[in-house]
């Protein structure tokens, strides 16, 4: 069963509960910024990110109040995984060349990247070392 990936909006509301914490949904209304949805907009969003399991609610007086269950490096981790399927057809060599073509992974970027890919294989090998 394919992950029920987040909308923009409910990444919006994900990056308010991430900020802030625990939230009502006039807090995460208050602090969305830029867009002006209505209470029971929010609400419903809030609702169908709870049925998705990505966030937990709990009774405080008369408003739920929402937090969040997924965290922010899973929900990056996702998005980026679900792009570079749709959009990359699973190639990572044609995402790096589409950024390094646009500019956009420059030769300190690129130093970064190694870096991390030394650094996730030293892992992989030392945690492959403990499994033996």
């Amino acid at each position: 069963m394919p992950k029920a990936q987040l909308t923009r909006l409910e990444l919006q509301m994900m990056q308010v509960l991430w900020e802030n914490g625990p939230s009502t949904v006039q807090m995460v209304q208050q602090d969305l910024s830029g867009e002006r949805l209505a209470y029971t907009t929010v609400q419903t969003m809030l609702n169908i990110l709870q049925r998705k399991g990505k966030v937990k609610r709990k009774l405080l007086g008369k408003a739920y109040e929402y937090r969040p269950v997924l965290s922010r490096d899973k929900a990056l981790r996702e998005a980026a995984s679900d792009m570079l399927d749709r959009v990359f057809g699973g190639s990572v060599e044609t995402l790096l060349m589409s950024l390094v073509k646009s500019n956009q992974l420059d030769a300190d970027k690129l130093a970064k990247v190694q870096k991390l890919i030394e650094s996730q294989e030293r892992a992989d090998t030392e945690e492959q070392h403990g499994r033996d």
